[in-house]
């Protein structure tokens, strides 16, 4: 009968199995983080014929190591520089050691009483550093995925006025049939054509960012082009208005056939 009437019953195994110990389980815990002591108590539970709760005791180690990344990225640093650097690995290992203690210490200490193998300490060495290695993968892969997200947040605040400019400009071919000569001439020269220049500018700093993707730096390429056949197209209109000339109509025809090949690309882009 189990001493214990909290901890689950576990008998002990007839077979000399291997299994961790409490303090090979504790030390790769601490040192490598949850995800090490939820494998080890994971494949003491496999090696005992619990494959379920072997399950369980990984998906926590899973489970416990997002809390943590969780905690490192997203608490503020203020607050984070005012936890000491051992707290966090001394309170999920002193948690951790709890649960180990109550689902199975009197197994592990049956075992060790009996003179039944335990694995060496190298070998849960060598768990820990998998664990570490897996762990600063997933650590990397959520900084740059977080740092891909501010990147694109800080270009497309800063494109944001390029496509105001954009929408505010093409109301000129709505009015051509309705403004007189010299309104259009003067929205050309007060509105649109500086918005363009100046769209241009916009689309040149934002390759300035700093990291942006391969993926931003394509497109940026097509919208400065795109941006300058609009500039090139509204000068032209410009001078046919102020010639009142219908001689550049094919270059007129040649520049929007341009300016939509461009939009395509754009268009046919992941973002």
């Amino acid at each position: 009968m189990n001493e214990n009437p909290q901890q689950p019953e576990i008998e002990s195994p007839s077979e000399d199995i291997k299994l961790y110990s409490s303090r090979a389980i504790s030390g790769a815990t601490f040192l490598a983080g949850p995800l090490a002591g939820g494998y080890m108590v994971s494949e003491n539970f496999k090696a005992i014929n619990k494959p379920a709760e072997g399950r369980n005791a990984l998906l926590i180690g899973i489970l416990v190591t997002i809390a943590v990344f969780s905690v490192v990225f997203f608490v503020p640093q203020d607050i984070l520089d005012k936890i000491p650097n051992i707290l966090i690995p001394f309170a999920y290992t002193a948690i951790g050691m709890a649960l180990v203690e109550w689902q199975m210490g009197d197994l592990l200490k049956n075992h060790k009483e009996e003179n039944k193998p335990f694995y060496s300490g190298w070998r849960a060495a060598g768990i820990g550093l998998i664990s570490l290695i897996i762990t600063f993968i997933a650590l990397f892969a959520g900084v740059f995925l977080l740092d891909n997200d501010e990147v694109y947040e800080q270009y497309d605040a800063q494109m944001e006025p390029f496509f105001r400019n954009e929408s505010e400009t093409l109301g000129f071919y709505d009015r051509m049939d309705t403004a007189t000569r010299n309104d259009q001439l003067y929205e050309l020269d007060s509105s649109t054509i500086p918005k363009w220049v100046e769209n241009i500018t916009i689309a040149k700093k934002a390759n300035e960012i700093a990291n942006l993707p391969p993926e931003l730096i394509e497109r940026n390429a097509l919208l400065l082009d795109y941006a300058e056949l609009r500039l090139e197209t509204f000068k032209l209109f410009r001078k046919a208005i102020k010639e009142d000339t219908n001689i550049y109509f094919n270059n007129l025809d040649r520049l929007h056939q341009e300016i939509d090949v461009v939009i395509n690309q754009i268009n046919s882009l992941p973002y």
